[in-house]
């Protein structure tokens, strides 16, 4: 389990940052002219990853294997973005808001992650992508740390988050989608020049996405449903999902009673 007291110390560290970053954007709310710092790569040189299993990648030498995606999604954040919040019920609005929910939430979504061995590979503005290399099909154990990370951040670490918003800018709770999926994928380098980064391309990605739709829950594909080792008396079914955003077979995770 993720340590709650550690948790809270790195939310909060985040957010004194996210207040620093906040008051020096605040006048002009977003400086354009902010340095960006790029690295050039030649075809030769290999590229830092953060998707477990590739630690490099080589421009040209595409890798295939077998990855569960975790895409976190926090609901209405366009909402939150849009709509101000009075002055007398929270202590942020609109752009301060969202920097400082993402923040919290991106902050306790890597802790975990790192807890159970997966890895952030995009940070997606209102959440994030996390990919789980599985080394095996037939012992595919990084299901079960796919899903503590899911299970055990919506139980616990969104609790924590909600309450230290609450704490520090009065702000009403947030709500999460968590969607995972399998299959296999492409670890390759996109971009042009010096604007190159490494991504996973597969179908995982882009269901696990859709997926992430929920409120509070924990969505997956049929896919994964079919990954996931069978247990003599196991704690876990898989509802059966309906959703018009959704244009396949999802399963929601829930525990027996």
């Amino acid at each position: 389990m993720v340590n709650q007291r550690h948790l809270r110390i790195e939310i909060e560290k985040a957010l004194d940052e996210s207040e620093k970053v906040w008051k020096k954007v605040e006048p002009e709310i977003i400086n354009e002219s902010l340095e960006k710092a790029l690295k050039t790569f030649s075809a030769e040189e290999k590229v830092p990853t953060k998707i477990p299993g590739f630690p490099f990648i080589s421009e040209g030498k595409p890798e295939v294997a077998d990855f569960i995606a975790l895409v976190l999604d926090v609901r209405n954040s366009t909402e939150h973005l849009i709509q101000a919040i009075s002055k007398k019920t929270a202590k942020a609005s609109q752009l301060e808001r969202v920097l400082y929910e993402i923040t919290a939430i991106n902050t306790a979504g890597a802790i975990y992650l790192d807890h159970y061995n997966g890895g952030i590979t995009e940070f997606l503005g209102d959440g994030f992508l996390a990919l789980y290399k599985v080394k095996d099909r037939n012992d595919p154990k990084e299901v079960y740390s796919a899903h503590n990370t899911a299970k055990n951040f919506i139980n616990d670490g969104l609790s924590l988050v909600n309450q230290i918003l609450d704490e520090r800018y009065l702000l009403p709770p947030l709500e999460v989608g968590i969607g995972m999926a399998f299959s296999q994928a492409i670890v390759t380098i996109v971009g042009h020049g010096t604007n190159i980064h490494p991504k996973a391309i597969g179908e995982c990605v882009y269901r696990a996405s859709k997926l992430s739709s929920g409120t509070n829950q924990i969505l997956i594909d049929k896919r994964l449903k079919l990954l996931w080792p069978k247990t003599e008396g196991g704690q876990l079914r898989f509802n059966l999902f309906a959703n018009r955003k959704i244009d396949f077979e999802a399963f929601e995770i829930k525990r027996k009673n």
